[in-house]
């Protein structure tokens, strides 16, 4: 229950093309993207209780992955921005306009350019990407090294113990906030 779901979806990708591109002199690798999009949604739900995107995750060997946007890469397309086949299971992703920065919130943008700023570097790799986000995010964690490859990720073990068991009056602002959103996503859901 994420407004504007898709377009917010749309401009994230495109912001990560286009700055990562101004930064590096490079275009924006799969894995790159991928990595962004998943630090970006997991480092803002720790801090305010939500993913900005909601997108679903697996957690495979290099780190979450957005499934959706990974099955559909060999078409992916949007208004300002395209996936670009190089290899085999090999894209780019191409920023073709500027993203439309009005669907996120102050907080928002300001956590998206903190990870450019951080990972957008000519010397960074995309290992070295991946591997931030084995260390960063506890929720791939969970799940991966539970002999889970490839599951789902569960956005509430990024939390600490299992939050429908924590009294209310040990909850962090963050983890109150996710339980109030996964309540209201649910109802939407009925």
């Amino acid at each position: 229950m994420i407004a504007y779901q898709k377009e917010k979806i749309d401009n994230a990708i495109c912001f990560f093309a286009l700055r990562h591109k101004e930064e590096t002199g490079k275009n924006l690798s799969q894995t790159f993207l991928y990595k962004y999009l998943a630090l970006f949604e997991f480092e803002y739900l720790k801090k305010y209780g939500h993913p900005p995107l909601g997108l679903k995750y697996l957690a495979m060997e290099r780190g979450p992955v957005p499934i959706g946007i990974y099955e559909k890469r060999a078409t992916y397309s949007t208004s300002c921005a395209v996936f670009k086949k190089i290899e085999e299971d090999r894209f780019l992703v191409i920023a073709k306009g500027k993203p439309d920065m009005d669907y996120f919130s102050s907080a928002e943008i300001e956590e998206m350019s903190r990870l450019i700023k951080i990972y957008a570097d000519q010397f960074v790799r995309a290992s070295d990407i991946s591997d931030a986000s084995h260390e960063e995010i506890r929720a791939w964690r969970r799940i991966f090294y539970d002999k889970k490859p490839n599951a789902p990720i569960d956005y509430a073990l990024e939390f600490e113990g299992d939050l429908n068991e924590k009294p209310s009056e040990k909850l962090s602002p963050a983890e109150e906030s996710y339980l109030i959103f996964k309540a209201l996503e649910e109802a939407a859901n009925k």
